[in-house]
């Protein structure tokens, strides 16, 4: 039998389950409104107090059941017997150990006479109980022994200070404060200290608690003493990141520091007797002592301690294989044939068998380990159940370590259906923000707080996962998962956001605070009314619907579309037959087909017999851009032309005469299209190509011109401003995050930059028929750096050089032969960063990489990996250079954005980091700054929408706290980050077709949902569907429902559902100021079935009386 522990108060560990269930099943099963009458509940509840009573006195022998009485813990008890049961003159015998909830009262009670002696403890921290009986007199009325835990039988680090721990201990502490007070009397202005130090002293001697024990610790404790002094001689000390480590432990005692100078100027702490921890220096002192082992992911020199020996391992982090199982065991035979033990991670026993069983069919031995014990053989692949965020593989130990997310073909045998998506560009920002604890929050009723963490909480009877946020002081607010899309993380205006005030819980600050943004929304509203209305006024072309030379010029297109090109197009195609101007910006990743839907709605511009320009921010890409167009539009009668400083002086003023004339249908050119002397004769279209790249001078004569004509704006990783003002609605935004079919995300590397290493990749693209980017940033050596590969590669290797200051002939024919594959490997700077498209180049490697930023890395990278081929990215820093932490968190975030749409979570990290841009002027960034980013956006949208007199946007909203076990269970999906995803997604449910995507995603990636989380998201969905009824809460109290009717409650439906036989006698409306109804749950009905079925009953009847459903009879 297993035993049960069933101390009910016990605050050491969660309550069994069996005991959770047995209290809630009585509790429930008793309960009475007393308000009602009815009091069986209450005398069954006294019947059995007065039987526990009785068995406990009888197992006593005691002489009347009235001796027994309860109380709430150990600690009350203490205090109720000692109270109770001593007298003066009595003794009492308590541990030198003791819990300062014990012997506050014994100290109380010396002031009554009452008398104590303490049982010495050992060093080791035992109590010395031979010594018990020398201590035990005639008048000792009790012995008081707090021995060890009673969770685990051992004794607990001391959180106290604890004088008396040792013989002797007090009395050494009380001279050593004396001491000091005679050194401080040579002092002036140390009056009051002295007077301190002298009661601490006197304190010490009667054995009583010490009102500020931090003054005392040195004295107490002489000799310092940290974690390493408790660990065995030879124990192995591992420090992770230890140039982070060293960083915070200066930080750390820079803050003691502060707060030691703050006690001594505040004149209750001694300088003598402030020194409360060990320095950097003894830490190392004491560390070079034992055997250490500092983990560092990328080599610094910022170590805590100077290393002896240096090992690097070399672990190589595996990209995912975009959902193509085949390349997957491609690379699962290559690792077994050469020699290597294979692990595959599933998050499941179903999906470990599945995968099984695929693998089985493709010839690939693999056994199957539940346990965790097995370790991986050579020649078979050991499937296990685990997690991790992507895998490694280690050529030193032969080992290669996936995980099925890499493998994204579901696993779960279910075809997803395609929906259409509905995300709006507010649910966006959502998607893109990770939450970590230390970040600050916007709760959209209370306030910006500090989201502290995720915790798990027993609520009558059943476990609900809750998010902590912390408010300034101690307030601390528990938000349930189920409402979490009430909490938005905190986007300033790009300064430092340590400094944001927390807000009250329970004030009115936050709501004067939202009040003056709401009123500077309001204003700024107007601006934007105006500045685009004035544009909505402004006769823009219709363009008339596709014509057959479109849709001739779209199936010529060599590749299958993704569905986000085709949502795409049809927006911009229906956005520009529309008589006003368009301005979209169309938002995809590297290579994922931005310039195909360009070039579309430029087809479609020149049919109207119009002209269109296409804006890029480089020669080389305008260069790109024109060969493509050429190609594309070959078979039509289409005049393309190009402006850039390739063309001669005479071509370009050929150029702009035939432009101005109408005799140029497409011109693609660099910021020479913005020069005043260019005239087009019926501009159409106006595309903007990688428009981060442009500055603002630039984009307000952009303004200027396209004031009338439609605009297109291309960005994988667009600005702050542009994407603010896209998700803010004042921009249509487009996004593409589909791959193309068959593409491959880009294994990237962080290494030091080691010639050997960067010859043999090299050497590797160059076998199977590749060619190679070695990105070297520097004009003045690039030639020496090209000499440098030929010694390493050999002559008979084709290299080139590329960079801005080579004459436009030469840079042009170097990229031609690129492009024509006679060159191999080309040297270049930067300026390959921008739209050149060569599918053959799948090798990459930067030089200085940490001097990069991290959107121009993105945009580097996705330069290679434009076919179906496997590239490679090698970003490389000098041997041993020490990297600065900005650098380390750029190159470690560009590594772990390896994934496909990577660019848009960049551009939202670029939005946090640098902030959200202002819109119209640097007046709004303190009310931004007040309320965060997300908040701005919605107060934002709701002034919009009044000043354009549709009234504000009502967003129902309606919470639910049910007795219902609906969690994710860490077992179930074990990464924190992916379960406070899951929430948010689940909180933010609005309708089944939603819902069953979810469960689709869950099944694929974790295995069948446990019942918790499929209840879970019946709450999400509830919520859902009775805030559209106009219900704003439902809460249940014990047997009871009661639901919150807002404003939107329709009266008539609400009657007649109060009337339906099912509900008569059991469901009751409270009219009043805030309107409720109460539900009686019949015996055994399950609350949130019980809840659906009403909130359906009020949807159905509602529908019924509207005339949107024909009525089906009157009961349910």
């Amino acid at each position: 039998m297993e035993p049960i522990y069933l101390d009910n108060a016990s605050t050491s560990f969660p309550k069994p389950p069996q005991v959770a269930q047995a209290m809630f099943d009585y509790v429930t099963g008793c309960g009475c409104n007393i308000g009602r009458g009815g009091y069986e509940g209450a005398y069954q509840a006294e019947e059995t107090v007065l039987r526990t009573r009785q068995q406990l006195c009888r197992l006593f022998h005691g002489p009347d059941s009235r001796c027994v009485a309860f109380t709430k813990n150990i600690t009350e008890s203490l205090n109720v017997l000692l109270k109770g049961l001593l007298r003066p003159g009595d003794h009492v015998l308590v541990s030198a150990m003791e819990h300062n909830a014990v012997m506050r009262p014994l100290t109380q009670l010396t002031r009554r006479g009452v008398t104590f002696d303490r049982i010495p403890c050992r060093p080791d921290g035992t109590l010395m109980t031979e010594r018990l009986p020398g201590l035990l007199r005639e008048n000792t009325r009790a012995v008081v022994m707090l021995h060890a835990s009673n969770v685990c039988g051992t004794l607990l680090p001391a959180a106290e200070v604890l004088p008396a721990w040792q013989e002797g201990q007090a009395e050494q502490a009380a001279l050593r404060l004396e001491a000091a007070v005679k050194r401080l009397a040579r002092r002036q202005d140390t009056q009051a200290l002295r007077e301190l130090l002298t009661a601490d002293a006197a304190r010490l001697r009667q054995g009583m608690a010490l009102n500020g024990p931090d003054r005392c610790l040195a004295a107490v404790y002489p000799e310092k003493t940290t974690a390493l002094d408790y660990l065995p001689e030879n124990a192995l000390v591992c420090v992770e990141e230890s140039g982070r480590t060293a960083e915070a432990l200066r930080g750390w005692l820079w803050q003691l520091k502060e707060d030691v100078s703050a006690g001594m100027e505040a004149g209750f702490l001694a300088g003598e007797l402030a020194d409360f921890a060990a320095s950097e220096q003894e830490l190392a002192a004491r560390l070079e002592k034992r055997p250490t082992v500092q983990l560092d992911s990328l080599t610094t020199g910022r170590q805590l301690l100077a290393p002896r020996d240096l090992l690097q391992l070399t672990a190589k982090q595996l990209s995912s294989y975009g959902g193509s199982l085949e390349l997957a065991c491609t690379d699962l035979t290559h690792y077994l044939t050469a020699g290597y033990r294979v692990m595959v991670l599933c998050g499941g026993e179903v999906r470990a068998r599945n995968l099984q069983q695929l693998l089985a069919e493709r010839k690939i031995p693999a056994a199957v380990d539940l346990t965790g014990e097995k370790a991986p053989e050579k020649g078979t692949v050991l499937i296990a159940v685990g997690a991790l965020s992507a895998g490694c593989e280690y050529p030193e130990g032969r080992l290669a370590v996936l995980t099925e997310g890499q493998l994204t073909t579901p696993l779960s045998g279910r075809s997803k259906k395609p929906r259409p998506k509905r995300d709006s560009n507010q649910q966006k920002l959502q998607s893109y923000t990770d939450l970590t604890p230390g970040d600050l929050v916007v709760h959209a009723h209370h306030g910006i707080g500090r989201f502290v963490a995720m915790l798990r909480l027993p609520v009558d009877g059943v476990e609900k996962d809750y998010i902590k946020i912390a408010y300034a002081g101690q307030d601390v607010l528990y938000v349930p998962a189920t409402s979490l899309d009430l909490v938005s993380k905190y986007i300033g205006p790009g300064e430092d956001n340590e400094r944001t005030k927390l807000n009250k819980l329970g004030g009115t600050e936050w709501a004067k605070t939202t009040r003056k943004a709401k009123a500077a929304a309001k204003d700024l509203a107007e601006g934007l009314i105006r500045l685009y209305a004035q544009r909505q006024r402004l006769a823009g072309h219709a363009f008339s619907p596709d014509s057959p030379w479109q849709q001739e010029f779209e199936d010529a297109f060599p590749y299958t579309e993704t569905d986000d090109q085709l949502q795409a197009i049809r927006d911009i195609k229906a956005d520009m037959e529309q008589p006003r101007p368009m301005d979209r910006l169309l938002c995809g990743d590297v290579g994922y087909g931005k310039t195909e839907v360009a070039l579309r709605a430029v087809m479609k511009c020149i049919m109207d017999g119009k002209q269109a320009a296409i804006l890029v921010p480089t020669t080389v890409l305008a260069q790109q851009h024109y060969a493509t167009a050429v190609n594309r539009f070959r078979s039509f009668p289409v005049n393309i032309e190009v402006l850039s400083r390739f063309r001669t002086p005479a071509q370009v003023r050929d150029i702009l005469a035939r432009t101005q004339a109408g005799k140029v249908d497409l011109l693609i050119g660099t910021h020479k299209l913005l020069q005043k002397d260019l005239q087009f004769h019926d501009l159409g279209l106006l595309v903007i190509d990688e428009e981060q790249r442009f500055g603002v001078t630039h984009k307000e004569k952009l303004r200027e011109r396209a004031k009338q004509v439609d605009t297109l704006t291309l960005s994988a990783t667009p600005i702050p401003r542009t994407l603010n003002m896209a998700l803010s609605g004042i921009r249509d935004m487009s996004t593409i995050e589909e791959p193309p079919h068959d593409r491959q995300p880009v294994q990237t590397y962080v290494v030091e930059h080691e010639w050997p290493v960067i010859a043999e990749a090299i050497r590797r693209e160059l076998i199977r028929g590749g060619q190679v980017y070695y990105l070297h940033n520097r004009v003045e050596n690039i030639e020496s750096t090209a000499g440098r590969l030929r010694q390493w590669l050999g002559e008979d290797v084709a290299i080139g050089i590329a960079h801005g200051k080579m004459a436009e002939r030469e840079l042009s024919s170097v990229m031609q032969q690129m492009a024509d594959g006679e060159i191999q490997v080309l040297v270049c700077t930067t300026i390959i960063e921008t739209g050149i498209d060569i599918p053959n180049v799948n090798t990459l490697i930067i030089e200085d990489a940490d001097r990069l930023g991290l959107s121009q890395l993105h945009q580097i990278r996705g330069r290679i990996g434009r076919s179906a081929r496997r590239a490679y990215a090698y970003l490389t820093y000098r041997p041993g250079k020490v990297l600065t932490e900005v650098a380390s968190k750029r190159l470690s975030a560009i590594r772990e954005y390896v994934d496909f749409g990577a660019g848009f979570r960049i551009a939202m990290r670029d939005l946090e980091i640098r902030g959200a841009g202002n819109l119209l002027g640097p007046e709004q960034s303190g009310y931004m700054m007040s309320v965060g980013y997300d908040m701005y956006l919605k107060l934002l949208n709701d002034a919009v929408l009044e000043q354009q007199g549709k009234g504000r946007e009502i967003r129902p909203e309606c919470s639910a706290d049910l007795t219902v076990a609906a969690y994710i269970p860490e077992r179930y999906v074990p990464s924190d980050r992916q379960r406070m995803d899951l929430y948010r997604r689940i909180a933010a449910l609005r309708d089944n077709d939603a819902a069953a995507d979810l469960i689709d995603e869950l099944t694929d990636r974790y295995g069948d949902p446990p019942r918790p989380v499929t209840a879970l998201l019946d709450v999400a969905l509830l919520r859902a569907a009775a805030a559209d009824t106009g219900v704003t809460d439902i809460t249940q109290k014990g047997q009871t429902l009661l639901l919150s009717l807002g404003q939107r409650m329709d009266v008539p439906s609400l009657m007649a559902v109060c009337t339906l036989p099912a509900y008569r006698s059991r469901l009751l409306l409270s009219a009043g100021e805030h309107p409720k109804l109460t539900l009686h749950l019949k015996p055994g009905e399950e609350a949130l079935d019980a809840a659906g079925h009403l909130v359906e009953a009020l949807t159905l009847k509602r529908k019924e009386i509207s005339g949107e459903t024909p009525a089906e009879g009157g009961t349910l």
